[in-house]
């Protein structure tokens, strides 16, 4: 009975022991082990992994840094007008930004609620104020910040996640320029590490962070490691028009937008008066940069001092007049930029935002003479007089509203230019040879992005320095060789020609002969592949007909195998090839068009695929020749911002001729005179001042030179180069042959009007929604003009280098092949020369 009951008094007595009395002072004794807290507090000793003493399965976890807490901030009322000079000092000073008054409040409410008291003693609201110019500029929201803009508000967002007492935070260092755009959260989980001040782990893409500021999806290392990509081929991009990025010039913000509305080929019926809109917008920006339209109160201060005391080199900044402003201002001289249009009666006139009016240019004369082309559909500076009459031709269609419509009265012209150009570096605001922060000349375009390969701010000096590494180093170590980075271009190419496959197996074989690793990089074939229209034609030998040229060019370039594996053919199409030519006939079809359809090319594509696989070059691996059939125009691009260079197929000069305004020449001649006359009183650009008494400026150019080809030497033999402006010796008019006389006028006019097709839509249509393919804007390191009608040349101007190889069946001399070789390896801008052979 003891034994059954011992148990049982056992835990009445334990309870009674354990169970304090009231009022005693007794401890509480510790409780059992199983009930110890199971994370005791840290000891020195080394816990054991006994069983005995309860030693848990994991006893040492990996260490974890406490997430710090954020330092509480007392919020305060920042008034915008205190936080205003120094918003002025970091966002316009610093960062060439300009706030508005709702972007000044966003920042003053911000700063006074994250930064407190502090802002102003600990620098934190400049610290916030920078950063957020940094990440605006980097996301490209243009150079006015606007306090309703949602880029702003998730700026502000982001930085709101990254902060702590004040400052920005992210890990130990502060948010850099590259990870300052990581920090939008993805979903509800990465939000909230984004709220405790942890950065989530995003992965970079091109639509969401690159893109924004310009950066390439190409790899920008300026040690790459992977063998292949010290090719310079694979820094070789082909850009398709319809590819393109599409920008439009805002006004407002006086910078570039991009347009992410879907383009189609029949868009509305507005978007023809947008394109016309943003091509003029985007010359006046430009035209009143130049230092001729510029005002400043110290230089007009100047200005008047020098005409009151008779001096002749008063310098005098001229001041465009919008045509509406003319009403009410009978006799007064004016400068009138616009497009020449036709009348519904025939007559010409002159048409800009605010209205049109009729043009008299029986007296005009072109300024420098005789230097460009001047037809409707082109963009001008027109000086003269506004003249009021009573019955005008523009009385009946507008009244005398003058907004909107042609005006009364007429504008009577005295001196017709171009807009003058401007440099390529001017306008993307980079001067040094690195392209750096410490060479820019301030302001211009440089953070954008206007190909889709990165801009010249952000990856211009990297791509230099590996331009520099891997095409100038090894061309100036062994200056005998042929080097690497040439580009052969080839003109109109007629496939239904037997000779000019005799001509282009003539010239393949040349190149042929290089040694390895020094042939050209790039062919370029250009169409039109056919004399004519073949598919227009109708009958059932069309389109079976035009794919049996494309079979004959196959077999011809299968017999190079060495070059179909180590370069890459790019074909240009012309007016008649195919589809577009089906309907039109061989008559100039809308621009941009399309590449020759694979149907009819596929037998050169298995030409390439066989030498690259005989090679042993797979797809894959990227290496190996490539056929690439582009559109009409097109661009390429190397090192990605670093070089430019439009390919464009048109007979552009027999349509200048053709279409050309005919003006008044030096020696008084009438203007019903021919036009090819003119050419022979050609002057070469000079600087003109305009003012109100002398002949206004049309252009404003430095004078640069022309590199010309004139003995076109059968061999392979450095060309000769004509100056196109020697203020020192005065070339005599008879020297300069007719020929480079035509070019210089063809190259000055297309480049000055920084557009490939300055014509009327009738003449030469272009799609409405895809103009920013036909833009010279800014203008390119190089621009191949395939023109038949004008002689084979090389011009550069402006920084620019024109080429225009011609046919390749050179007309009139029998067994003579040309071609362009474009060699980028020895010289910045490369240099471009006319070839010839014999066959």
């Amino acid at each position: 009975m003891m034994m059954v009951q011992s148990p049982q008094k056992s835990p009445r007595k334990n309870k009674e022991q354990t169970t304090p009395e009231k009022g005693s002072k007794r401890a509480k004794p510790p409780p059992p082990p199983f009930f110890a807290p199971r994370n005791p507090a840290p000891s020195s000793a080394i816990p054991s992994s006994s069983p005995a003493f309860g030693t848990p399965a994991h006893p040492l976890k990996p260490f974890q840094p406490p997430v710090p807490a954020k330092a509480a901030v007392l919020p305060i009322i920042l008034p915008p007008a205190t936080l205003r000079p120094l918003a002025f000092r970091t966002f316009t000073k610093k960062h060439g930004l300009t706030l508005t008054s709702s972007a000044l409040q966003e920042f003053a409410s911000f700063i006074g609620r994250h930064c407190g008291s502090g802002w102003r003693e600990e620098g934190l609201a400049e610290k916030v104020l920078d950063e957020a110019a940094k990440t605006w500029k980097n996301r490209n929201g243009g150079v006015i910040v606007e306090g309703t803009s949602p880029e702003l508000k998730d700026i502000l967002k982001n930085l709101e996640g990254n902060m702590s007492g004040g400052k920005i935070i992210s890990g130990s260092r502060g948010i850099s320029r590259q990870n300052s755009l990581l920090l939008e959260p993805t979903d509800e989980s990465d939000h909230s590490k984004t709220r405790l001040g942890l950065r989530p782990t995003l992965s970079l893409t091109r639509d969401d962070s690159q893109s924004s500021f310009g950066m390439s999806d190409m790899a920008v290392d300026e040690e790459p490691d992977d063998e292949g990509l010290k090719d310079i081929r694979r820094w070789l991009k082909v850009i398709h028009a319809f590819d393109q990025p599409r920008y439009t010039y805002n006004v407002a913000k006086k910078h570039f937008e991009k347009t992410n509305t879907k383009a189609s080929i029949l868009p509305a019926a507005s978007h023809k008066t947008e394109a016309f809109r943003n091509r003029f917008n985007v010359i006046h920006q430009r035209l009143l940069r130049n230092e001729a339209f510029q005002t400043s109160a110290v230089a007009s201060a100047r200005c008047a001092s020098l005409r009151r005391a008779g001096s002749s080199s008063a310098m005098q900044s001229h001041k465009i007049t919008p045509i509406a402003n003319l009403l009410g201002r009978h006799g007064t001289t004016h400068m009138l930029l616009g497009m020449l249009v036709i009348l519904p009666t025939g007559n010409l006139a002159i048409s800009d935002l605010t209205g049109t009016i009729a043009l008299d240019l029986l007296h005009a004369v072109a300024i420098p003479e005789d230097s460009a082309w001047f037809t409707p559909g082109m963009i001008v500076l027109i000086d003269g007089v506004y003249e009021e009459e009573e019955e005008s031709t523009g009385k009946g269609l507008s009244g005398s509203s003058g907004v909107g419509g042609t005006i009364g009265g007429r504008f009577q012209g005295f001196f017709v230019g171009q807009p003058p150009c401007e440099k390529r570096r001017a306008t993307l605001g980079v001067s040094g040879p690195d392209g750096g922060p410490d060479h820019t000349i301030g302001g211009g375009f440089g953070w954008i992005d206007f190909l889709g390969v990165g801009s010249e701010r952000a990856v211009g000096s990297r791509m230099r320095r590996l331009e520099q590494r891997l095409l100038r180093q090894p061309a100036l170590a062994d200056p005998d060789s042929l080097g690497r980075g040439r580009v052969v271009i080839l003109g109109e190419l007629n496939l239904d020609q037997p000779r000019s496959l005799q001509a282009l197996r003539k010239i393949l074989s040349l190149y042929s002969t290089d040694p390895e690793g020094s042939t050209p990089m790039a062919f370029v074939l250009t169409g039109n592949f056919t004399t004519h229209a073949v598919m227009a034609r109708g009958g059932s030998g069309g389109s079976i007909e035009y794919k049996e040229f494309f079979d004959a060019l196959a077999s011809t370039l299968a017999d190079f195998p060495m070059l179909l594996t180590t370069a890459t053919f790019i074909f240009v199409p012309g007016d008649n090839d195919g589809w577009a030519s089906a309907f039109a006939g061989g008559a100039a079809v809308p621009l941009p068009r399309k590449p020759v359809p694979a149907l009819f090319t596929s037998r050169i594509r298995r030409v390439f695929a066989a030498a690259n696989a005989e090679a042993g070059f797979s797809g894959s691996d990227g290496k190996g020749g490539e056929a690439i059939w582009t559109t009409n125009p097109s661009r390429l691009t190397l090192f990605g911002p670093n070089h430019e260079i439009v390919l464009f197929r048109d007979d552009i000069s027999a349509r200048l001729r053709r279409a050309s305004v005919r003006l008044k020449t030096k020696a008084g001649s009438s203007p019903d005179e021919d036009d090819s006359s003119s050419g022979q009183h050609g002057q070469e650009p000079t600087d003109v001042t305009m003012s109100d008494s002398n002949p206004p400026t049309a252009t404003q150019q430095d004078a640069t030179l022309m590199d010309m080809d004139t003995d076109n030497p059968p061999t392979r033999a450095v060309d000769q180069t004509i100056p196109n402006n020697n203020k020192d010796k005065e070339t005599p008019e008879e020297t300069i042959p007719y020929d480079i006389l035509t070019a210089r006028k063809l190259v000055k006019t297309l480049l000055d009007q920084a557009y490939l097709a300055p014509f009327r839509q009738a003449v030469r249509p272009v799609h409405w929604d895809y103009t920013s393919a036909m833009y010279l804007y800014p203008l390119p390191t190089a621009v191949v003009l395939v023109d038949t009608t004008a002689p084979a040349f090389c011009v550069r101007y402006e920084g620019c280098l024109v080429m225009n190889p011609g046919s390749v069946l050179v007309a009139g001399r029998r067994g003579v092949a040309r071609w362009v070789e474009y060699d980028l390896g020895r010289v910045a801008g490369g240099v471009g020369k006319v070839r010839e052979c014999t066959f």
